[in-house]
């Protein structure tokens, strides 16, 4: 990206965070979708990728089904940036009073932290896991605990657009660490689990080419170790789950742990993962924000130029 190019997406996320918030939920929710419309008429690299990484998903799909997904994924893309921008004004507490009955599978959760053990929930990029961190943090003060929950974002460029996402996070009552800062990153994710604390990592896609090579949706696909990796290091539990959206709010699923039982363990346990991460994509598809290359065939693809990788998902959080 041309520094110009980077200095246009750090105004118009400036402008997002300013403008958004100020519309009437109405004008700014259907500004939204209209876009996220007309990208689906369109066409283009980020939804042919929405579609090719869907029709994985629903393999029975014919084309008119992958046409009304993909639409509805895209209109699912627009409402997670419309609510990232809207979400800094929002009540936590109003939030957690709605999502609350829709968190299912918690137990293992609060099971933990009455233990003293870590909790690593490992995520998709899908419906809209800021507020699902702050459903956490917010789920922890009313335990009495300290709100604490560590998340990692993929370092932005500008610099600039980078602390927009930082400062973002960080207003929900996030701890935010840089997946690039490398040992820095993961001393704060070790100190953290092991003070029986929460992380969050977006799990679904290998930005290091150091990752595990699993079976995702019956296909080759890397995907990253790190959690399974720190489960083993800190004994903490490693929880697959699932945000996504409902008509009128926004659901988790949380699947059961994942057994890390050592180091040796790793590979199996990222495998496991990938089946888990499978499963609960296939429950919401529509709700799956994976705009890029994930599988291994697509990867080669790319390479030799026979395909193009789409715009990605917002900065999640993920660690190799």
């Amino acid at each position: 990206m041309s520094e110009r190019a980077e200095r246009a997406a750090d105004l118009a996320f400036a402008a997002g965070w300013r403008f958004v918030r100020a519309l009437p939920p109405s004008v700014a929710f259907g500004a939204f979708r209209l876009g996220a419309d007309l990208a689906a008429r369109r066409g283009g690299q980020g939804p042919r990728r929405l579609r090719a990484n869907l029709a994985r998903v629903v393999p029975a799909a014919g084309p008119a089904e992958l046409d009304s997904l993909v639409h509805a994924g895209l209109r699912s893309y627009a409402r997670y940036w419309c609510e990232a921008f809207r979400l800094p004004t929002m009540d936590p507490a109003e939030i957690h009073r709605r999502m609350d009955p829709l968190v299912t599978g918690a137990e293992p959760v609060w099971e933990a932290l009455d233990d003293g053990r870590g909790v690593i929930f490992a995520l998709p990029h899908s419906g809209n896991w800021d507020l699902a961190g702050v459903w956490m943090v917010e789920s922890l003060r009313r335990l009495g605990r300290e709100p604490a929950f560590t998340t990692v974002a993929e370092r932005l460029r500008p610099e600039s657009l980078f602390r927009r996402f930082v400062a973002y996070r960080e207003s929900l009552g996030f701890e935010v660490v840089a997946a690039e800062d490398g040992r820095a990153a993961h001393r704060a994710l070790t100190e953290r689990l092991r003070r029986g604390g929460v992380v969050c990592l977006v799990s679904d896609r290998d930005l290091t080419a150091a990752g595990v090579e699993v079976s995702f949706f019956g296909e080759k696909a890397r995907l990253p170790a790190g959690p399974a990796r720190l489960a083993a290091l800190t004994g903490a539990v490693l929880l697959p789950a699932y945000p996504r959206f409902t008509p009128g709010g926004w659901a988790l699923t949380i699947a059961p742990p994942v057994p890390v039982p050592d180091r040796t363990a790793v590979v199996k346990a990222t495998q496991a993962l990938a089946d888990a991460l499978a499963g609960l994509i296939a429950q919401a598809p529509a709700d799956w924000h994976m705009l890029q290359p994930l599988f291994s065939a697509d990867l080669t693809a790319d390479l030799t130029g026979d395909l193009a990788a789409g715009p990605g998902p917002a900065p999640g959080a993920e660690i190799p």
